[in-house]
């Protein structure tokens, strides 16, 4: 009897460059190693998979305690603060060449990974399905996405 694929299973719930890079690099790491990888994009996590939004996502610099650049958060408030750390981000990821997101997205998709909208957070926010890039699949509800999550053998909330 043949093993069963491995699978992992993440969720992304924020939308900011930052955070959308470890949810993609995971699962398209996860799909070289040939495992099964389906995510999640709930809440802000939408904005990674929208059309208007995938390639203006940013790096809000206030109250990011994370930030390499450490600064009060009256600085982090000031006009041109989110492009400024927005543009440091794509610029050392670039240097480091790291693929962009839109990239990512497309090596997810042609990968096979799943990328699942989700139909709750869609209705809540009012975001149509033809809002999204094209390749997602159809949105599920948090029942179907636990599903798949049930037989993974990683689960990640991102």
């Amino acid at each position: 009897m043949a093993d069963k694929k491995k699978r992992i299973a993440i969720i992304a719930s924020k939308g900011t460059l930052d955070m959308a890079y470890p949810p993609l690099i995971l699962a398209t790491t996860a799909a070289a190693m040939d495992m099964e990888a389906g995510i999640f994009f709930t809440f802000y996590g939408l904005n990674i998979i929208k059309k208007s939004t995938m390639n203006s996502l940013k790096v809000p610099p206030l109250a990011n305690p994370a930030m390499p650049v450490p600064m009060p958060n009256i600085m982090g408030a000031l006009p041109g603060m989110t492009a400024m750390a927005t543009m440091m981000m794509k610029s050392w990821m670039s240097k480091a060449k790291v693929a962009t997101i839109p990239q990512l997205i497309e090596s997810a998709l042609e990968s096979g990974i799943k990328l699942w909208p989700c139909q709750m957070t869609m209705d809540v926010m009012g975001i149509k399905f033809e809002d999204f890039i094209d390749g997602v699949a159809k949105p599920v509800g948090a029942a179907t996405f636990l599903d798949f999550a049930a037989d993974a053998n990683i689960s990640l909330f991102v």
